[in-house]
């Protein structure tokens, strides 16, 4: 069997993965190996930030999961898309830039995880932040993840932002600054109207060093120990197999549903279960693969009665030319992602923080382009806002399905299995219909489509509500931080019962963080960089 070797081995080349492989190779002087399952991101559709509707529902450069039947969602198997590619999901999803809350991470470190205070993961956000406004005391201006905010916009992303103000709430001129609750703009991944994945901010500039190896389609079947120590990484690529060894240490950043995975069939996880398929037990860890989050959203839809919206562009020839400015010149409606405005807000007032975050579309959907002799029907001109609970109680769990490492495992979210989470969404309903129905929305606003101006009671929204709700693509927490009996992996990251491996990415999140989750992402790839190095170096110095 083939083998090669690195200093330090990366399984995954996502938000976190690009994110630790980049830094290490570029400042530490290891030799860096990153295995991804996925082809390199050649397709120059991944560049064009208006393709991410269509990037996130085709097979192309995704993982195309499904969850099991929801019992809460009237038993519908929600549609799970993960990036398979070089940047992993960093390189198909919305590339909104949000960091949460201080009150997430100081949450964090009051559970016995000192260094993901707020000051302290507030340190490494800046670190890897390229931001538009140049370094001040919240933002990073020399980082290598340029970050963009849009000066042009539709009209009725300005029409959703006035509307908020005269519904009550303070507009707000950063969703990552000290006051983050109301109306505003996003923050975007994006640099010179083309999308800046992980893998384009940190993998590219590493391969100058001459550190850093990329491996692709290479599919992880198990991570290979000795002695109680992850020495190496067992691949697929295509029919060969091939041991890759890890001088140092392994970084697991395959995701939320992907790491867990990867442990279970690696031995390591809760006994029973992995009995169950067969799998002889290297670490019995209960934690594996439980404590699964997700945000739950819905849509509040209206028809728009003047033709300024997304619908422009769904002719195919329109689209079409837009995608070609967006391609070589990265200007024009394609190279802007059209969830343009949104808002932080409170579902009852009387809370300290928001718990609700939305974000406004000036169109019916982000897949904004209609192909020739298409069979969908033509809707016309319209407009929505989606909203969910930043924060649900609800928790699921990630499981094999068997022991084939090319089976998909099972996704359990447990969507709305607490109570407080189905209120919650319903008073986002009922805060968005409270800022269209303002005076600004009165030269645009048609009829309401969704929910329908005839569910009114709660019972009405609650029952739409599981008929309609679907997941933002926002899943965390399977090998969770911690101290506790259900913790996988320490406050350094490092799995609990194995040396030299340690877990980077969403699913190490004990609780949900109060954003869209690609900017937290890559700040744990980034705060893993830095105590492998802090390993490395002291290495260096004995």
């Amino acid at each position: 069997m083939p083998t090669t070797n690195a200093d330090v081995i990366v399984i995954g080349s996502g938000s976190a993965g690009a994110t630790a492989a980049g830094r290490i190779a570029m400042e530490s002087g290891a030799r860096v190996l990153v295995i991804e399952a996925g082809g390199r991101d050649w397709n120059p559709l991944i560049r064009v930030p208006l393709m991410t509707g269509i990037l996130l529902r085709g097979r192309h450069a995704n993982w195309f999961y499904h969850s099991e039947a929801e019992p809460q969602l009237e038993n519908r198997k929600l549609f799970w898309p993960r990036g398979k590619v070089l940047g992993g999901s960093s390189a198909i999803n919305g590339m909104v830039w949000t960091r949460g809350l201080p009150s997430d991470y100081d949450g964090w470190a009051q559970m016995g995880l000192p260094d993901w205070s707020w000051d302290k993961v507030l340190k490494s956000y800046k670190d890897i932040e390229g931001h538009w406004g140049g370094e001040t005391d919240l933002h990073g201006g020399h980082g290598h993840q340029t970050l963009s905010k849009y000066t042009e916009f539709n009209p009725l992303s300005g029409v959703f932002l006035e509307a908020g103000q005269q519904a009550g709430h303070p507009l707000t001129d950063d969703f990552n600054g000290a006051a983050p609750e109301g109306v505003g703009r996003y923050d975007y991944a994006i640099a010179g109207g083309r999308r800046k994945s992980a893998a384009e901010a940190f993998l590219k500039p590493a391969l100058a060093s001459g550190n850093l190896q990329i491996m692709t389609g290479a599919h992880v079947l198990r991570i290979v120990m000795d002695k109680g120590r992850a020495v190496g990484v067992e691949v697929a690529i295509g029919k060969r197999r091939e041991i890759v060894y890890a001088g140092t240490e392994i970084i697991l950043s395959a995701g939320t549903v992907n790491s867990p995975q990867i442990l279970m069939l690696s031995g390591i996880g809760a006994a029973d279960q992995l009995a169950q398929h067969g799998i002889d037990v290297a670490v019995d860890l209960p934690g594996v693969g439980q404590n699964l989050r997700d945000h739950l959203l819905v849509r509040v839809e209206y028809d728009c009665t003047q033709p300024i919206t997304l619908h422009n562009l769904l002719r195919a020839d329109r689209a079409g030319l837009a995608l070609l400015e967006a391609m070589w010149r990265g200007t024009g409606p394609a190279s802007r992602f059209p969830l343009e405005a949104g808002a932080f807000l409170k579902s009852d007032d009387a809370l300290d923080e928001p718990d609700l975050q939305a974000h406004f579309l000036p169109g019916r959907s982000t897949a904004a382009v209609r192909l020739p002799f298409s069979r969908a029907p033509d809707r016309g001109h319209g407009f929505f806002a989606n909203i969910y609970q930043m924060r649900p109680d609800s928790t699921g769990e990630v499981s094999l399905r068997s022991a084939d490492p090319f089976d998909a495992p099972k996704i359990r979210a447990n969507y709305l299995s607490a109570p407080r989470d189905i209120a919650v969404l319903r008073g986002g309903v009922r805060r968005l219909r409270e800022i269209f129905a303002q005076p600004a929305f009165d030269a645009f606003r048609g009829a309401e489509n969704a929910p329908g101006a005839e569910l009114q009671s709660d019972a009405d929204l609650d029952a739409w509500i599981r008929k309609v709700a679907d997941t933002v693509f926002h899943p965390v927490g399977t090998c969770k931080m911690g101290n506790d009996t259900m913790a996988v992996v320490d406050g350094q990251l490092r799995l609990y019962g194995v040396d030299g491996l340690r877990v980077a990415d969403a699913s190490v999140m004990p609780t949900m963080p109060s954003c869209n989750t690609g900017a937290p992402s890559q700040m744990i790839g980034s705060k893993a960089a830095d105590f492998v190095m802090e390993q490395w170096n002291g290495k260096d110095a004995a």
